[in-house]
């Protein structure tokens, strides 16, 4: 194995956002058997650095292909279309019109009722553009595509994070 591998080939699979759960996670799993630093522990120092560099190596591509968000981001990195997340929030006017929108709700909300249909709506929302992203990237291999519905994404799931809160600060 190569420390300078992408995340895909570490796991030996196809890049693609559509992956099989279950074996990702059993993947991890004999890749952590095979390089966790206690079967080293009797080697030399270079070989126990060596194991916990493929460790922490395993771990970090494992995080970040089982998330779909992190997932769907790094192929468009590897692909060449950084997502620029930080310096790139053009959207769409609809979406635009429906975050203020959710916004809106968020503030009047002052029920847990309202609140979880809130996260019901945002849920679905999410579901929905999980299922475009999929389609964007292995089905149309769109990249510049993907990396706007990424952005879209990441606004989606910083508004679920707000409502939970939101429900966590109510239920107190």
């Amino acid at each position: 194995m190569n420390l300078l591998s992408n995340d895909f080939e570490i796991f030996g699979i196809a890049p693609a956002f559509a992956l099989d759960r279950d074996a990702l996670d059993q993947r991890w799993k004999d890749l952590q058997r095979e390089a966790h630093p206690d079967r080293f522990a009797a080697s030399d120092a270079p070989a126990q650095r060596l194991a916990m560099q493929w460790s922490v190596r395993i771990n970090e591509a494992y995080q970040r292909l089982k998330d779909p968000l992190k997932r769907a981001a790094y192929l468009c990195e590897l692909k060449g279309v950084p997502i620029q997340a930080e310096n790139n929030t053009a959207m769409p006017a609809a979406f635009l019109m429906q975050q203020m929108q959710w916004r809106e709700d968020l503030e009047d909300a002052r029920s847990s009722e309202a609140l979880e249909r809130m996260a019901n709506e945002v849920s679905a929302a999410r579901r929905t553009m999980l299922t475009q992203l999929q389609q964007t990237a292995d089905g149309e291999r769109n990249f510049a595509a993907l990396a706007q519905q990424v952005r879209a994404l990441m606004f989606v799931e910083r508004f679920a994070s707000d409502v939970e809160n939101r429900l966590d600060q109510l239920g107190q």
